[in-house]
């Protein structure tokens, strides 16, 4: 049988010697085309989220119209497993517990008994009674033994075991720290660092021979939304392990006092407030936004409120995080100054010209100096009484404090200060630099 004109052209194309470049040139092409298109997918996911969301909407509204009510539920159920905030919340939730830890806390505590001195006979009743005596129990110490005294939670931020927690979850020095994994097991955990300015600190566990721990993806705090969904997961109580709660963000840029049992308090500024249920036993715990990312550390909550939680926001502590993993430790910028807030009772209680920056000021005790000597604002000429008013053109307000702005800065960065100095507005540069360890 003869070959037919199509079958002798099929063979000529493959026994080519063009042939093996040409089809693998294309293959390749192909195969960038279609990663391309999956990637700007994968990085457009909420446009095109938005899109098909608004599609879908618009869908409902044009079946709503007709009033086909058979029609209109049929398609919100369809679409609800697509769209519904249900499924978000579970796959971040999935993707996320794996790397959220529990953290126990126990150290040495005194063991008392109670014993009989038959020397210590007493008569409660006094001459009402005479001779009516008998003996009260008397309690010493005995040794010591160690309990569970507090819990807290935290969240791997890499492979090796490094944690992130609150400050005020690890900040007894004679106290063991115990990790708990989401899989059940217990790792003895060191304090890496505690930051000295904000609520956080860096614990690290001993990852398995040839392996690592899942860990998060810290996201970004700085565009984040009154009304957006977030996840809080944590320790809750210190009871209930990896409990995960669910809310929005109730309000951002908060500046609150906090305080814990032993009556210690600090002011945090700049954090997120979310209706999230946020337990004693949270803190230190990821919060997160529904694509499973970290946008802030839960911190603390309003005890005689009802839901009313706050997270540090994740983008302040970054720079800690990175310091860690680069040096050991926490190195922060600082310009080496004590300073209070100046507002409107301020101003006209101290007959200032402004009712807004921070005021150069020493503290009560006599080594509490204005200026510390040698710092960043020594050398810039900055002195006691001069009034910061803008940081690189941010106006420093009750919305905007020195300390939030100078915490996102880093060491060796300069910095444009406008300042008043002797009733005189003036600019000036100053060069951050490590604080020192003190």
């Amino acid at each position: 049988m003869q070959e037919t004109n199509i079958i002798k052209f099929i063979k000529k194309v493959f026994t080519s010697k063009d042939f093996a470049p040409v089809f693998f040139t294309s293959l390749l092409s192909v195969l960038i085309i279609v990663l391309t298109g999956a990637g700007l997918t994968w990085r457009y996911r909420a446009n095109v989220f938005g899109y098909f969301a608004k599609e879908y909407l618009r869908e409902m509204q044009d079946i709503g119209n007709k009033n086909d009510t058979k029609i209109v539920a049929e398609k919100i159920i369809e679409k609800q497993s697509i769209f519904s905030q249900d499924s978000f919340v579970i796959d971040a939730v999935k993707k996320t517990n794996p790397a959220v830890v529990s953290i126990i806390i126990s150290q040495q505590v005194p063991k008392y008994e109670a014993y009989i001195d038959p020397n210590q006979q007493q008569n409660p009743f006094g001459d009402l009674f005479p001779g009516f005596f008998f003996n009260i129990p008397q309690y010493r110490q005995n040794g010591t033994e160690k309990k569970e005294i507090g819990g807290g939670s935290g969240f791997f931020i890499s492979g090796d075991g490094l944690i992130v927690t609150n400050k005020h979850v690890v900040d007894q020095r004679d106290a063991e720290y115990t990790v708990f994994t989401n899989d059940g097991k217990k790792h003895s955990a060191k304090v890496v660092a505690r930051d000295p300015i904000l609520d956080i600190a860096l614990i690290k566990i001993d990852p398995p021979a040839g392996g690592g721990f899942p860990y998060l993806a810290l996201g970004n705090s700085d565009s984040l939304e009154i009304g957006q969904s977030v996840i809080a997961i944590g320790n809750a109580l210190g009871e209930f392990r990896n409990t995960v709660s669910v809310g929005v963000i109730s309000g951002l840029a908060r500046s609150i006092t906090a305080g814990d049992n032993s009556g210690r308090a600090e002011i945090l500024d700049h954090v997120i407030q979310t209706d999230a249920a946020i337990n004693p036993g949270n803190s230190g715990g990821p919060l997160l936004d529904l694509s499973g990312k970290v946008i802030g550390v839960n911190v603390a909550v309003v005890q005689s409120s009802q839901n009313i939680g706050f997270a540090l926001p994740i983008n302040s502590i970054k720079g800690a995080i990175e310091s860690v993993k680069s040096t050991g430790k926490i190195v922060r910028p600082y310009l080496g100054i004590r300073y209070v807030a100046v507002n409107a009772q301020m101003k006209e209680k101290n007959n200032l010209t402004v009712d807004y920056g921070v005021l150069v000021k020493a503290g009560a005790a006599a080594n509490e100096l204005a200026v510390i000597p040698g710092s960043p604002s020594d050398k810039a000429g900055i002195v006691e009484n001069d009034i910061i008013l803008e940081v690189d053109g941010i106006k420093l307000d009750e919305k905007t404090s020195l300390a939030s702005i100078i915490r996102g800065k880093k060491i060796g960065q300069v910095i444009n200060l406008k300042i008043l100095h002797r009733g005189d507005e003036k600019n000036i540069l100053v060069t951050l630099t490590a604080a020192p360890d003190n």
